[in-house]
């Protein structure tokens, strides 16, 4: 990490301290509404009467959302600025979280459920963006290195989240009043958050002030040196990694409740509690994985996971006693935790490319989100959800084969 900039000597440390922890306040935020939709999804399934194919429909109404998210944040970033921005954003969640609660109890319409989804997707996208690009600025600014542990603080919220799921589920909460108690705390607590984020160092000026100083460049030219970085073989591999990874995590943040009611006859409660399991050794494993990705490099860190989570899918798939769905979940949660993250940083290494090598992995790990809730629900659907879950375990060895093109590498500035 660089040392800090001039603006640690602009700023009191109290004021950067306060912005990161802001940052972090948003990690948790968009944790939580995933994690919330997540908990109370077989109640909803349960409700509107959905068969399993349908349940990988309606959550695709989700992931189209997210990816228009993505495509459209840097205009609404440069446009209105991180804390506006972030408030749209979290409030677009929010009254995406309400319609689904509309949709799915008190009207039971899958319409209305499957718009709020795409709402929720989309706010959720975008504030992605968002939280990344001024968590990085945030870190800059510090200088250390903070990301892994706001990642780690966006499972913390999905911890939560499910926790308070599970929770809402055994006392027989609505779910139409549990998501709107929700979007409140989620709306008013980031209107507080982002008043800590300081406007003279926001990173949406920051980058508006490095484009116009910067010479322009044809947009031929930029498209091609886009393009350019698809004939890397490296980073097509890192891209097979990302695809894996970014499968086996979303596939549990959207299946592993439903599976575990479905698969293992457990209640929905019970469903929540196990998927709270799963995000909780994800929790853990990103908070450990920043020292041991220090010590003991990219290519062994990604392997040894890739195995545990195999081992993770194989117990959770095939247990026949509930102790052993519950090790298998927290073995899946493990394996998924590094992946993301590390293909992240596989693409960075080019400092000279590294915007459009970054952005073509996040393109393939995004895909993984937007096609694998489909997929896996039509599978489910013809043979059943537990022999789905193959897929995910294929990609992990795939995963696997490919995890030294992650390796770690210096190139050239």
């Amino acid at each position: 990490m660089s040392t800090p900039t001039s603006d640690v000597a602009v700023h009191p440390a109290r004021t950067l301290i306060a912005w990161r922890n802001a940052v972090f306040v948003i990690f948790v935020l968009s944790g939580i509404s995933i994690a919330t939709w997540v908990a109370r999804l077989p109640t909803i399934r349960d409700g509107l009467e959905l068969s399993t194919a349908n349940v990988g429909v309606l959550i695709f109404g989700m992931s189209a959302g997210s990816v228009v998210g993505l495509i459209v944040s840097p205009a609404i970033l440069a446009r209105f600025g991180p804390r506006a921005g972030i408030i749209f954003c979290l409030s677009v969640v929010a009254g995406g979280l309400v319609l689904i609660g509309v949709g799915g109890d008190l009207a039971s319409t899958v319409t209305i459920a499957f718009v709020g989804l795409m709402l929720f997707g989309f706010g959720n996208g975008a504030v992605d963006v968002m939280m990344n690009v001024e968590g990085a600025a945030a870190e800059r600014a510090i200088g250390k290195t903070l990301m892994p542990l706001m990642h780690a603080f966006f499972s913390g919220g999905t911890v939560l989240g499910a926790g308070l799921g599970a929770a809402a589920s055994g006392l027989g909460v609505p779910v139409f009043a549990h998501l709107l108690v929700m979007a409140i705390i989620i709306v008013v607590t980031a209107v507080v958050a982002v008043r800590f984020i300081p406007h003279d160092l926001d990173a949406a000026d920051a980058a508006s002030a490095a484009e116009n100083a910067a010479p322009r460049v044809p947009w031929r030219q930029k498209l091609a040196a886009s393009l350019a970085v698809w004939a890397d073989m490296r980073l097509l591999l890192i891209g097979v990694v990302m695809l894996g990874m970014a499968f086996t995590e979303g596939s549990a943040n959207d299946w592993i409740a439903i599976a575990t009611v479905d698969g293992h006859g457990q209640s929905n409660t019970t469903g929540a509690i196990v998927f709270g399991v799963f995000v909780t050794a994800m929790t853990v494993g990103r908070v450990a994985g920043g020292p041991l990705l220090d010590r003991f490099g990219r290519v062994p860190m990604l392997r040894v996971t890739a195995v545990v989570g195999i081992a993770g899918l194989l117990l959770f798939i095939l247990s026949t006693d509930f102790w052993v769905t519950v090790v298998g979940a927290i073995l899946w949660g493990i394996g998924a935790s590094l992946g993301f993250p590390v293909g992240m940083s596989a693409a960075a290494d080019d400092e000279k490319n590294s915007a459009a090598r970054v952005s073509a992995v996040a393109i393939v790990g995004y895909t993984a989100f937007l096609a694998g809730p489909p997929l896996l629900g039509f599978l489910g659907e013809h043979f059943g959800i537990l022999n789905a879950l193959y897929v995910i375990l294929a990609l992990l060895v795939l995963s696997f084969l490919a995890s030294p093109a992650t390796r770690e590498r210096t190139y050239a500035k």
